[in-house]
This record gives C-alpha cells, sequence and structure tokens, in this order.
C-alpha cells in the first residue's frame, strides 16, 4: 500500500472545493465523476493543478485511494443535491407567495412557469417593480 498522505488525515476543504468543481462541470455520481476528475486533473482545470498537486491536497485516483475518494465524492453530491433541493423548495415558497395565482402543479405548460414580475421578487423584496414589464420564468432542469 501507498504510505499515509493528506487524504489518510483527514478530508481537507480543498479536496472537497475539487470534488465540487468537477461535479458542477457534469452532474454524474460515481464512478462517472471519477472519469471527469481524471480528466480535469490530466488538464490542469482546477487552479492549474494537476495529478501531483491535487495529491498534496488529498485527492488520490490510485486504486488503494478510490475508496476515500469515492466517499468524499459521497459526501460531496450529497450535500450539492441538499443544497438544490433547499434552492427548488425556496423557489417554490416564494412563487406561491408573490404571485397565489400561480398553480403549483398542473399547468397548461409544465416546463415553464412565469413567476413574478420584477428582478428581486425571489429573494422577498417588497419594494415596488424597479422595471414594470420584466418578467422572470424558471423552466424545470432534470438533474
Amino acid at each position: 500500500m501507498e504510505p499515509a498522505g493528506p487524504a489518510e488525515r483527514g478530508t481537507l476543504p480543498d479536496a472537497e472545493e475539487f470534488v465540487r468543481f468537477c461535479y458542477r462541470r457534469r452532474r454524474v455520481c460515481w464512478p462517472e465523476l471519477y472519469d471527469e476528475m481524471c480528466a480535469v486533473a490530466s488538464r490542469g482545470l482546477y487552479r492549474g493543478m494537476g495529478p501531483e498537486e491535487l495529491g498534496e491536497l488529498g485527492i488520490g485516483f490510485s486504486l488503494y485511494q478510490t475508496p476515500r475518494l469515492a466517499a468524499i465524492v459521497g459526501r460531496v453530491v450529497a450535500d450539492e443535491q441538499a443544497q438544490r433541493a433547499r434552492l427548488g423548495q425556496l423557489i417554490r415558497r416564494e412563487t406561491r407567495r408573490v404571485d397565489p395565482q400561480i398553480p403549483s402543479s398542473g399547468s397548461s405548460s409544465p416546463d415553464v412557469r412565469t413567476v413574478a414580475t420584477g428582478t428581486d421578487a425571489l429573494v422577498g423584496d417588497t419594494s415596488p417593480d424597479p422595471e414594470p414589464g420584466i418578467r422572470l420564468a424558471l423552466a424545470a432542469v432534470g438533474a
């Protein structure tokens, strides 16, 4: 086995940020995300870091390091999916608050619904509409 390095001592925030960067580039799970991480590392797309520099952060691509890398991926992907779910709940809640006339389901066009007039409606701003006539539309996007 390889000697214990940073990956054996605990997950460093930069290691999780690397995984998050790769996951946001291509929203797939293990093992497809492993392929994306290898591609990013080989091209130096994350802060110009290659496999050696990423190894210093605790990201290892060897056979012995993949279980630990898979665990980091699992945590990051779960966190990213939870954040997306919370954002979706916030959008649905704000949609109903801003314009209760908008049906929450069964609309004539299920993929796109007009949400609100104004640019700050989703963050809870109750000030007058700064740009009358601007309408915000949301489109459903698959995970």
